[in-house]
């Protein structure tokens, strides 16, 4: 059996491809990185204008209809170009609420809803953190929310179940990613009639579109390495030509690319229903993490002293996949849930 994507897939990758590549240059990034409001809001909008936040919607209600693979293939390409944006969240949020029948889906296609999400609390809650719903009133606050500046809406957990409200009183959270930003969060209320899907289906979908973010971020690094090996010179010779400098590209190479599928594969289970979903999921995040960690360390090894230069900009995607690696879910804590979706542990 091949499983391949299709040719409406292709193109789709491509058009992100090429708009990642055109409007979101180092220079662009490294501008959102130092908190040049003007330039996220330009990209913002242009983003808005592809018209990709309603991929997961159905077309009934204004959206593609399309599946989570298709998202993936859309987020890797914003991995690669370290593009801060929204579509990670209304992404999951349209997953969430894609069967609810609130108006709030199609809201999310036509751009009047803008969601952040707070969901870092199911694998991850520090001491007097976390929301606590009753009846429409929510307490508390939450840690690492993404996308919450400028948000209508807020995709949060809470006693086992995902909620719907708005976000309230915020305040920036720094992480080594200053590319993106995160925020400690407060809830103003909870929605009783957006009813959400299943919690391990929507985290489901959130750990497979935040690793691959972090495929598309890896792959960025392992081609920065390749095309420095092919042009720095050492001795007389450029350093590609060394069998120690091929080694390393080779076995980054070696370990990236089964990930891909690793990822489509999950990305294709959410779609099909089927009794490993989850399971997959959480895997595919757990080693994308893994081997993305590695290839950040060899990369840079590759590019020597000038690996760790601001000249290059190297460390923002080395930043972003470590900070990716922590979001819902380390490793160790994703392996343990899928181990749990098994029954093999209690």
């Amino acid at each position: 059996m091949e499983f391949g994507l299709s040719e409406d897939q292709v193109m789709l990758q491509e058009t992100v491809r090429r708009f990642v590549a055109e409007e979101a240059s180092l220079d662009t990034i490294r501008a959102i990185a130092d908190q040049e409001s003007d330039v996220q809001n330009v990209l913002d909008e242009k983003i808005a204008a592809l018209g990709l936040d309603g991929l997961l919607i159905p077309e009934e209600v204004g959206g593609s209809g399309l599946g989570v693979l298709d998202a993936i293939l859309v987020q890797e390409c914003f991995g690669y170009g370290l593009v801060p944006s929204r579509f990670l969240s209304n992404t999951i949020a349209a997953y969430a609420l894609g069967e609810s029948g609130s108006e709030l889906a199609g809201n999310i296609a036509s751009g009047a809803a803008k969601f952040g999400v707070a969901l870092n609390d199911i694998v991850s809650r520090r001491d007097a953190s976390g929301l606590q719903v009753s009846d429409t009133s929510v307490t508390g606050k939450s840690l690492m929310a993404i996308d919450v500046r400028d948000a209508t809406h807020l995709l949060f957990y809470s006693d086992d179940a995902i909620h719907c409200g708005a976000p309230d009183e915020t305040s920036v959270v720094k992480t080594i990613d200053r590319t993106r930003e995160f925020f400690e969060v407060a809830v103003a209320g909870a929605d009783p009639d957006a009813k959400t899907a299943d919690v391990e289906q929507v985290f489901a979908v959130a750990s497979v579109l935040i690793a691959s973010d972090t495929l598309g971020a890896a792959q960025a690094m392992l081609d920065k390495a390749v095309v420095y090996a092919s042009e720095r010179e050492q001795f007389g010779r450029v350093i590609g030509s060394f069998q120690a400098v091929k080694h390393l590209c080779a076995e980054m190479a070696a370990k990236l690319e089964p990930c891909r599928a690793l990822l489509w594969h999950a990305a294709h289970a959410i779609d099909e229903n089927d009794d490993e979903a989850i399971t997959m999921a959480y895997l595919a995040k757990a080693h994308m993490s893994d081997v993305a960690t590695f290839i950040a360390r060899t990369s840079t090894e590759v590019h020597g002293g000038m690996g760790f230069t601001d000249l290059v900009g190297l460390h923002y995607w080395f930043k972003r996949i470590g900070v990716n690696r922590q979001l819902f879910g380390t490793p160790m804590v994703l392996r343990e849930r899928a181990a749990r979706q098994q029954g093999l542990v209690a």
